[in-house]
């Protein structure tokens, strides 16, 4: 049975019809078409789905559509659109942590979650914040230096 679903994406309230084996991911990409959510393992283990939900970073891939009602999402489109983006953007390309750019949304997302939190987080801080994010291009090394270099850009004082 569809339900009519209401929450603010990325700043902008936004209602759709779900079905009740719909995921945030599906409403996300299918519905919003905001495809900067990636399908990865559609389980909740390689974190290319990751989105903010209420201040978290989720895997929209296992939250039911209905249940995101009243839920305020952040996705990559929305956080690119703001100057909070550009110091990831400078770190992360500094740092060497781009290459194929599969993981990058949600990896982004993860760390803006971590900071938000923890805005100076510890290396292990940093190594457990990007966890259940995959990537099988940069070995996490690079990451990791990236998160550090956002710290640093935000606190104009280097580590």
């Amino acid at each position: 049975m569809a339900v009519i679903v209401s929450l603010i994406v990325n700043g902008q309230p936004r209602t759709a019809e779900v079905g009740p084996t719909d995921t945030l991911l599906d409403l996300l990409r299918d519905r919003f078409d905001l495809t900067g959510a990636k399908r990865g393992c559609e389980k909740g283990d390689c974190g290319a789905c990751t989105v903010i939900m209420d201040g978290q970073a989720v895997c929209s891939c296992l939250v039911p559509a209905p249940q995101a009602e009243g839920a305020r999402i952040l996705t990559i489109e929305g956080f690119a659109e703001t100057e909070e983006m550009a110091a990831y953007e400078r770190a992360f390309l500094a740092a060497g942590a781009v290459q194929c750019g599969y993981c990058t949304p949600g990896m982004v997302l993860s760390v803006k979650a971590l900071l938000d939190f923890t805005p100076r987080p510890t290396r292990r801080q940093i190594e457990e914040g990007i966890s259940g994010n995959l990537c099988r291009c940069t070995g996490y090394r690079q990451i990791v230096e990236a998160v550090e270099l956002i710290t640093d850009d935000a606190e104009g004082v280097p580590r």
